[in-house]
């Protein structure tokens, strides 16, 4: 191939990154639309060296790769040994506050049940008093019906009995 033609695994080598990192970053940065710069030829992809600049600027916006691996690499070890310390700490810490936030969630649970059994009582209570209720106002209703019936006949015959007597009149003072 031509000198100028690499392939993406020669440029992630000369980066420093693997593969992966750099179509990632293509597939991220859609400001660059690499398919001018690259030709495909079986499986490889060949990228000219436009491409070659282009990618080689995503990764340089960025420290280089290989510095900061090597740091994280150096930082690592040193930290390990205090990492290990910290993170117990404070699993210790997270393991503590779920307990206690578990206590207030039993408080909490077992008030809300204490509640809806108060609710329940109540509810109970207050279909005892209706059914009550209604048992005193059935017999009133049929009484009412009783007496609007005995009233309604009693006005049938009250015409018919006071045309039959005589109307008396009063005069005062005179007996």
């Amino acid at each position: 191939m031509s000198e100028n033609l690499k392939t993406i695994r020669e440029l992630a080598d000369e980066l420093g990154v693997s593969k992966q990192a750099i179509w990632q970053k293509i597939k991220r940065d859609t400001s660059i639309d690499l398919r001018q710069f690259t030709s495909t030829k079986g499986n490889t992809v060949y990228v000219d060296v436009d491409g070659q600049k282009a990618i080689k600027s995503m990764f340089s916006k960025d420290s280089s790769t290989r510095d900061r691996q090597q740091k994280d690499d150096i930082d690592d070890n040193k930290k390990d040994d205090v990492d290990e310390q910290d993170e117990v700490k404070f699993l210790r810490n997270l393991v503590s506050e779920i307990q206690s936030e578990k206590k207030e969630l039993h408080k909490l649970l077992d008030q809300q049940q204490r509640l809806a059994l108060q609710d329940k009582k109540l509810l109970e209570e207050y279909k005892a008093e209706i059914k009550d209720l209604k048992a005193l106002a059935m017999p009133s209703r049929e009484d009412e019906k009783d007496v609007s019936s005995q009233s309604e006949t009693e006005q049938e015959t009250k015409p018919t009995e006071a045309q039959t007597k005589p109307k008396k009149w009063w005069r005062f003072g005179k007996s």
